[in-house]
């Protein structure tokens, strides 16, 4: 049976706290941005951007609106309001038996929203370097 990694990553969103990252991301997890070309692959840099995005993201407007659940994964659509920009976007989850995450999706819209969240998560990363 499959180890659903979803109550954990809301967990992590509740409390907009990336300190259970670690546990929660395979070895060989894969990240892709809305905003960079080739997907981010392996645990550390995976940590990295999700770890930013709780940051960007954090806020009390933010919230999941919509979910579509399997056994290995489940894309979630959420709102936010970032910089007086409404951002809606779905992140779009895969994860293995163990209940790990191995690859990670996020979509974004509108332009406006994609060019803010470019800027706020370019910043975090650079700062955590």
């Amino acid at each position: 049976m499959t180890v659903s990694a979803l109550p954990r990553w809301h967990e992590l969103v509740k409390t907009r706290s990336a300190s259970g990252l670690a546990a929660l991301l395979a070895d060989h997890a894969v990240f892709h941005s809305p905003v960079v070309h080739t997907p981010q692959v392996g645990k550390a840099i995976t940590m990295q951007y999700l770890a930013a995005a709780l940051h960007v993201f954090g806020n009390p407007s933010f919230r999941y609106v919509r979910e579509v659940a399997g056994d290995r994964d489940a894309v979630l659509e959420f709102v936010t309001e970032i910089d007086g920009i409404v951002v809606n976007g779905v992140d779009m989850i895969t994860w293995n038996d163990d209940g790990q995450i191995v690859d990670f999706k996020v979509m974004l819209r509108p332009l406006k929203a994609v060019n803010l969240i470019h800027q706020k998560m370019a910043a975090m990363l650079q700062a955590n370097q």
